[in-house]
């Protein structure tokens, strides 16, 4: 019993929290004349890829006029909360294994599931890679600090655990985690403020941060997986009419695909395939 209060307690810690968020993201996104008059949808996303939505946001709500609040954290947490409170009309978490579990919990409609843009892993390093990490295999060389995501709760940190066991790298680079990061956010801003040496993250995380990091490139036979960000309506929604149009506005208009392009996402597979020609994508099954 006191175990049970316990998770109640954090999940709804978690449920404030986000109500937080979301105050400042409707004064940040909030369409022009009175909130009332406009349908209003709720978006649970991933935070990896936060300024793009941001901005897709802003120009939905423009040309529609359906308000959209966005709660932003890891593709794990966020569920967890649309879950508890059975709440939430989009579901974007960060990669494809959130949306399974997604389906396999009920919250989203599998029919409804739609890709927004790929993404492929990387090394990214502080400006000057001070330790002179040039590949994979570097991470396990003694005296080098890694930090990744935290494998329970955030898609890349998982993706992270799952890429070094493929290269046979686990056992070896393990002991140099000293960081698990609790979104996509802390995870790129540890190479950033020089907190770690090196992460393993999405490629696009160096973007975050161009003036202070540096990007390796995996070789391609190393990357098992081309990851990418999934999108569906939620079992929950009371506006599924206005989600459908989010989700179609997000997945056909050319002005989504190029915001995702400008913050150095991969609109299509053929263009994340340039970095992993043989890598496997997954689907999404529930």
């Amino acid at each position: 019993m006191r175990a049970k209060l316990i998770v109640t307690l954090i999940v709804i810690a978690l449920v404030v929290g986000f109500a937080s968020g979301y105050v400042t993201s409707s004064i940040l996104h909030g369409s022009k004349g009175s909130q009332s008059k406009h349908i209003v949808i709720k978006f649970f996303a991933g935070a990896a890829a936060q300024k793009p939505w941001d901005e897709i946001i802003k120009e939905f709500e423009k040309e529609t006029g359906i308000k959209v609040e966005a709660y932003y954290g890891g593709s794990g947490k966020v569920l967890s909360v649309m879950e508890f409170t059975k709440e939430g009309d989009v579901f974007a978490p960060g990669s494809p294994d959130y949306m399974v579990k997604a389906i396999k919990d009920g919250v989203v409609d599998p029919s409804t599931v739609k890709i927004v843009a790929y993404m492929v892993p990387a090394i990214i390093v502080p400006k000057g890679n001070p330790k002179h990490i040039k590949s994979l295999e570097d991470l396990a060389k003694p005296g080098v600090r890694v930090g990744i995501g935290d494998p329970r709760t955030v898609c890349v940190g998982e993706y992270a655990v799952d890429l070094l066991k493929y290269n046979g790298l686990w056992d070896k680079v393990k002991p140099n985690i000293v960081v698990y990061a609790e979104s996509c956010s802390k995870t790129a801003m540890l190479p950033a403020t020089n907190a770690v040496d090196a992460i393993i993250g999405w490629h696009v995380f160096h973007y975050w941060y161009p003036n202070k990091t540096e990007i390796i490139w995996l070789k391609p036979d190393q990357i098992p997986k081309i990851s990418y960000i999934p999108i569906a309506i939620s079992k929950f929604s009371k506006n599924v009419d206005a989600a459908k149009k989010f989700i179609e506005f997000v997945t056909t208009s050319p002005y989504a695909k190029e915001v995702f392009r400008k913050y150095h996402y991969f609109a299509t597979v053929d263009e994340a395939r340039k970095y992993a020609p043989n890598a496997e994508v997954p689907k999404i099954q529930g």
